[in-house]
């Protein structure tokens, strides 16, 4: 169980920091979005690379932060039945749903995008407009991170399950309980 435990921590530590870091890229599409938008209504000057590259970053910046939303239990869900549920049931609901849905839907993701980006590695491929950004292939690597990321965080959420089901809630990250995905609001997000 301490193994577990273990293994636990570490998958949520990696996908905070990860999370935290790559939320930053928030701050360059804003600022990117701002420049074009003024060289072009402003200037009547306007360069693909700089469009490409707010488009970029939010994509590098959602496939990035997946995990940590998972973490945090900030991701979208029906709460009709779960909202109300004791952490047994949610234990459960949170298991099966790792295992019908959330680990075989990253596995086929994962599997298809392996060839689409090594490929891209190969390739060297940059954008496919003219006077864009070099350099695609590491975008599309954000694909696999994101992949194997969010199956990671789904093993954490199985751990988190088998504790509360075995009663070693004890064993839980402070910031990893039921209790503390309900205490999360909006703001704290921010």
């Amino acid at each position: 169980m301490k193994l577990l435990s273990a293994l636990l921590r570490i998958i949520c530590g990696v996908n905070s920091i990860v999370g935290k870091s790559v939320s930053w890229l928030s701050l360059g599409i804003v600022v990117t979005c701002f420049t074009v938008v003024v060289l072009r209504y402003l200037f009547s000057i306007s360069f693909i690379w700089m469009q490409d590259l707010y488009v970029w970053l939010n994509g590098a910046m959602f496939t990035g932060v997946a995990a940590y939303a998972l973490f945090r239990d900030d991701h979208v869900r029906v709460d009709i039945f779960y909202g109300e549920a004791s952490k047994k049931k949610k234990a459960i609901a949170d298991m099966i749903g790792v295992v019908v849905f959330l680990l075989p839907f990253m596995w086929v993701v994962l599997a298809y995008s392996m060839t689409f980006v090594s490929r891209s590695w190969k390739y060297m491929e940059a954008s496919a407009n003219v006077g864009g950004m070099p350099g695609l292939f590491v975008l599309k690597s954000f694909i696999i991170l994101f992949a194997v990321l969010v199956a990671l965080q789904g093993v954490a959420m199985l751990i988190r399950s088998l504790f509360v089901l075995v009663g070693r809630e004890d064993l839980l990250p402070a910031n990893y309980s039921y209790e503390a995905a309900e205490k999360h609001t909006p703001e704290e997000a921010v």
